[in-house]
Parts: C-alpha cells; structure tokens; sequence
C-alpha cells in the first residue's frame, strides 16, 4: 500500500458506495421483455454497468442497435426511477468510513456515469446523513468517465488540488478516470468487478474493505 497522501476522497457510486447491481438488473431485464428481448442473471450485470445507460442497454441487447438501445434506455429510466432503492443499499463498512471521514473533516464527494438526477436522489435517500462537496453524474454538457472533466470538478468542489484526491471506485473506468485527472487511484475490491480487473487497469493501490481507504489518508 502507497504511503498516505490524499486529503480528500472522490467515491464512485454503484458498485462502490451502493450495492444497487440488483435494482439495476431487474430494471433492465423488464426493459428488455417489453421489447420482445432475452432478460439476463442478475450477475451478468456486472460486466454490463460502468459506462452509462446507453451502454449498459446496448450491452444487455448483445449489440447497438442505435434506435432499439434509446428505447431500452427510456424503459429502463422509467422503470429504474420506480424501483431506485427497492434492494439498493450501502455496502458494509460504508457508513462507517463516511462517518470516519466526518469525524477527521475529511471532504468527499460522488463521481459517477449514473445519470445524475438518480444519483443525487440515490445519494440523498440512502446517503443523505453525510456531508457531500458535490454529487456528479451523467448530465448534458458534462463528458461521462473516464474522461477526467467531471474528476476535475469534484476536486474543485472538493478545494483540493488533483494530486491529494483519492478516487475510489470498483471498475477500469475509475482507475482510467483517475489516472487521467492525476487523482491517486484506488480500487475497490469488494464492488462489480474485482481486484484482477483493477490491478489490470493500473490501480495505484486496491482495498478489500471501505475501512482500508482510511489509511491512505495523509495525517493531519
């Protein structure tokens, strides 16, 4: 593990700070059967998510089909918004971290390819006792992960210049998106993806548990 030196951290958020893989299956999968297609295991989602919901519905269509993928996309938003946080919930050791990082005045905020009216409202409902210098989704105008714009303004928002931010996330796209910030990245284990996927993409370093992000904290 890298000595410590963020003094404030940016969180993915599904896979990272939520376990919403299984609100986000079931939405989809009753996209797709209303669109005459095939629904997949729960598990298959989690090579599925991570690069925004046009991507997501062309990925769980087997192939990107520009017409068939906005209509999955519209059903799937409506649907998704009913059943937001039905089975989505904090990971555990989460709300211990966040409550860490309260206790240290430590400033986070949420980076995701979530659209960001969900996010926010994701955020609010299940998320909504912490503190956040900014919640960032997908919105028009904004470059989704991993291109390092939205990484950029979290740190503004966060007062922190790039280099002393820690982004924590669970796929390649959060280690790419940091990387390309100059942010430090951290892979979270315990999300979709895994650890081999992580070290793959570069991680600078990859935690099992949300109570290992401590320690990549520079001392105050």
């Amino acid at each position: 593990m890298p000595p410590a030196a963020a003094v404030a951290v940016v969180f993915d958020l599904d896979g990272t700070l939520v376990d919403s893989l299984e609100d986000i299956a079931l939405a989809m999968n009753d996209a797709l059967v209303a669109l005459g297609r095939p629904p997949h295991a729960v598990d298959a989602y989690r090579a599925f998510v991570g690069r925004g919901v046009g991507v997501l519905a062309a990925r769980a269509l087997g192939h990107d089909d520009p017409a068939l993928t906005a209509r999955a996309v519209d059903a799937f938003r409506r649907g998704y918004a009913e059943r937001l946080v039905e089975r989505t919930r904090p990971y555990p050791g989460v709300p211990a971290l966040l409550d860490a990082l309260a206790a240290r005045g430590v400033p986070a905020a949420v980076l995701t390819n979530k659209p960001e009216p969900a996010a926010r409202a994701l955020v609010e409902r299940l998320l909504g006792a912490w503190r956040w210098a900014a919640v960032i989704g997908d919105r028009p105008g904004l470059p989704r992960k991993p291109d390092p714009t939205g990484a950029l303004e979290a740190a503004r928002a966060l007062g922190a210049a790039p280099g002393d931010v820690l982004l924590v996330g669970d796929s390649d796209v959060d280690v790419e998106t940091a990387r390309a910030a100059g942010m430090i990245a951290a892979g979270a284990a315990w999300g979709f993806r895994g650890r081999d996927e992580l070290e793959a993409a570069g991680a600078h370093v990859v935690v099992e548990r949300p109570a290992d992000v401590l320690e990549l904290l520079r001392s105050s």
